[in-house]
């Protein structure tokens, strides 16, 4: 047991020497890549650490700033290396991104890295595994996914939290003339709503008070703190915190303690109600798993925490940007309130949820739209299990990390043309030759991979533009949000395992006059 430590610490201190020798004798090569001219867009590589300089130095803009890099490349497509020889592909090319997603599928896995950094938070849950266990658990996710009782479910989860507590709060801040962190309540929402679809639980997080609720706040814990693992030049520097239960590993560590102890409360509880009836009543996820035979408490925890993590940060980081985005574009916030008010939404109304938002076809192009320059998912990796030759003609070696770039490929002018920065609508939309009435454009999801492609493709989209159209169909009648934000500056993109506004999205509420 003590021989791990010593030569944890011996290859710690031979990584340090490496890196002071780099350093004295390679100064003015550091200098020019820590500060490298407009011209120069590769990071400079040197041997064994790597591009390590530049990917320090960009780390807090990691998204932004290989977006900026692969999208100068003429194949949209380089190689960034990582320390100790290791190659990480980031791509934006389309035919690629086909090739890693469905083509060679097989070849393109979560791999040992990935699955290992996210292990102790999501075990051996349906985003966290590949091959047969994969494959179970995606076939059992989506019978239940497709089932109309849940599609039913989520609306009515959507429904109650929007109204109950949601409007209501801004109500509030619009009287009192309040500020509010825009971004914070919309991942209260969107928590309270997905514990409800996945455990049949609501944690209360956006009641009036916003109170720090223990689940909720572990589970932020963990997300960011496991994200920063991602974030290390060096793995073994996370794995011997984590050894030595210190620093940001044993935060880490305590919080996800918390999340799954709490996870499999809520489970055995369910189980005790459901044993107890004989016809399953509750349409919730876990109520599902359990009636349908898995009765594995690993297994079962792991999956549901997975849905969580999934539905927590996605639709609040897509609605935090589109409500950004329909505020600097007035024209187009304008367009969604006449579709709104042209479907004239009652509450309590005997049609489903589904039914009042199915034909939002505005509405829909604008979220699709912000998703282009604002992906929920900007980047996302994989491992190759062999080597392989992408049809770009880019080697790739067994081993290699190999990450596909949504964010990069919102903005590349070689797929969306010269106007890309333009939040656009429109770009999703045709009329109708006989009705005369807007249509979305089908896009190929291999240009436009924000919910994933191919066999992996996200069983959760259709929930989720449910929920996000009904929070713009419930807010925009009723109220005008206002950025707070200083004359020419604009929100800065980050992300951990979601995109984020870094610093929050501060907001007035402005009720809005009616003409009628």
């Amino acid at each position: 047991m003590l021989a791990y430590p010593d030569l944890s610490y011996s290859l710690l201190y031979c990584l340090i020497t490496v890196l002071l020798f780099y350093l004295i004798n390679n100064f003015t090569s550091i200098f020019k890549c820590l500060f490298p001219s407009e011209a120069s867009k590769l990071p400079r590589s040197f041997p064994i650490i790597g591009s390590y300089f530049s990917i320090i130095k960009n780390i807090p803009q990691f998204s932004v700033w290989t977006a900026n890099i692969v999208n100068s490349q003429p194949s949209s497509t380089f190689v960034l290396h990582r320390a100790l020889g290791h190659r990480q592909v980031i791509t934006s090319n389309p035919a690629n991104v086909k090739h890693i997603l469905k083509t060679n599928f097989h070849v393109y896995q979560k791999g040992t890295f990935g699955s290992r950094v996210m292990h102790d938070f999501l075990g051996h849950g349906i985003f966290n595994v590949d091959g047969d266990t994969w494959r179970f658990q995606r076939q059992l996710s989506s019978h239940e996914f497709n089932t109309k009782s849940l599609r039913k479910f989520v609306g009515t989860v959507v429904d109650t939290e929007l109204c109950d507590r949601l409007i209501p709060i801004l109500f509030k801040a619009a009287k009192e003339e309040e500020s509010l962190d825009f971004q914070d309540i919309l991942q209260r929402f969107a928590f309270d709503n997905i514990c409800n679809i996945a455990f049949g639980y609501d944690p209360e997080y956006l009641l009036p008070s916003l109170p720090d609720v223990k689940f909720a706040v572990a589970f932020e814990n963990a997300t960011t703190l496991i994200s920063k693992r991602f974030q290390y030049i060096i793995p073994l520097v996370w794995k011997v915190q984590k050894f030595f239960d210190t620093g940001a590993e044993k935060v880490l560590r305590k919080s996800i303690e918390e999340v799954r102890d709490f996870a499999r409360k809520v489970m055995m509880e369910k189980r005790e109600v459901l044993q107890e009836k004989s016809k399953l009543q509750s349409v919730d996820l876990l109520s599902r798993f359990l009636s349908s035979g898995h009765s594995d408490e690993v297994f079962v925890t792991d999956i549901v925490i997975s849905f969580i993590l999934a539905g927590r940060d996605t639709t609040s980081a897509v609605l935090t940007w589109f409500f950004y985005l329909i505020a600097k574009y007035p024209h187009v916030e304008n367009e969604i309130l006449a579709e709104i008010n042209d479907k004239k939404f009652e509450k309590n109304s005997e049609s489903s949820a589904y039914n009042e938002v199915k034909d939002m076809i505005y509405t829909h192009a604008a979220l699709c739209e912000s998703m282009r320059l604002y992906p929920p998912v900007p980047t996302d990796n994989k491992q190759a299990m062999k080597d392989d030759v992408l049809p770009d003609g880019t080697h790739v070696y067994k081993g290699d990390r190999v990450l596909y770039h949504p964010y990069a490929m919102g903005r590349s002018e070689k797929l969306w043309g010269s106007d890309w920065p333009e939040f656009r609508p429109e770009r999703w939309l045709e009329r109708d030759t006989v009705t005369e009435k807007w249509c979305v454009i089908s896009r190929d999801q291999y240009t436009y991979p924000v919910f994933q492609a191919g066999p992996r493709v996200c069983l959760g989209k259709e929930m989720a533009f449910l929920q996000m159209k009904r929070v713009v169909a419930g807010i925009l009648p009723a109220f005008r949000v206002i950025p707070v934000i200083e004359k020419g500056k604009e929100p800065v993109f980050i992300s951990y395992l979601t995109a984020k506004m870094q610093g929050g999205f501060p907001v007035r509420i402005q009720p809005r006059v009616s003409n009628t």
